[in-house]
């Protein structure tokens, strides 16, 4: 479902690049952008598809995840509420290499190709923001083959609710079963997991949801279990 919502234009006008626009320029961003919906388990972006631009999670959490490969398929990261994905994908003239999968009921803002190039062109904010969003992914991916390739369940858990995911929230509203799914172990492992990060005061699981009581902690519990 598309449509263009009040939030969806709140969220663009607040983009830390968009005060310094043109009015003109601005007007063409508000006019282009647009919103989409889907339910929980829609693949909203498959694998191969076009790409139609650089996408924002308006509400909900995605998982961008490489397509079944022998059998198997393996999460390259979530990405909650307020935050952009798909730049890379929107910077080649190339069909998406990924699935974009909702992991609950979620909106999607749509910052249109066409808008996306020309503020690429003509924007300094602009591409300021974009190089620093982009060190960051390349960071967590980066991260996340390390630990998949290296690292045990114990530290691939705990990771995956580090600042390194999650930068503007330590109470996440994420379910055991969405981190299994991020992380790629049954929630019976990650509900394990929790249970001993529980104990040691690291984290409080209330209703399902996890938060971050100790985040010092959390980092030494990293540096522990990490691979020699």
């Amino acid at each position: 479902m598309l449509c263009t919502a009040p939030h969806a234009l709140r969220f663009i006008t607040a983009q830390p690049w968009f005060a310094g626009l043109p009015a003109a320029m601005q007007e063409r961003v508000r006019a282009a952008v647009f919103e989409e919906s889907g339910d929980k388990g829609e693949v909203m972006k498959p694998a191969g598809s076009a790409v139609q631009g650089w996408h924002a999670v308006l509400s909900g959490l995605v998982m961008l995840q490489s397509p079944a490969s022998r059998g198997r398929s393996s999460a390259f990261i979530g990405v909650p509420d307020g935050e952009w994905f798909g730049e890379g994908s929107a910077m080649k003239p190339e069909p998406r290499r990924y699935h974009v999968v909702a992991l609950r009921p979620t909106r999607l803002l749509c910052l249109p190709l066409p808008v996306f190039e020309e503020l690429r062109e003509t924007s300094l904010a602009f591409n300021q923001f974009l190089v620093l969003h982009l060190n960051m992914r390349l960071g967590q991916a980066m991260t996340i083959i390390e630990a998949g390739r290296t690292q045990s369940t114990e530290h691939r858990v705990a990771l995956y609710l580090s600042r390194l995911f999650w930068r503007s929230t330590r109470r996440l509203n994420l379910t055991q079963d969405e981190l299994g799914q991020l992380v790629g172990l049954s929630r019976q492992t990650v509900n394990r997991v929790l249970r001993t990060l529980e104990g040691m005061g690291i984290v409080s699981l209330d209703f399902g949801k996890v938060a971050i009581v100790d985040d010092d902690a959390l980092n030494a519990y990293l540096a522990a279990t990490a691979a020699a």
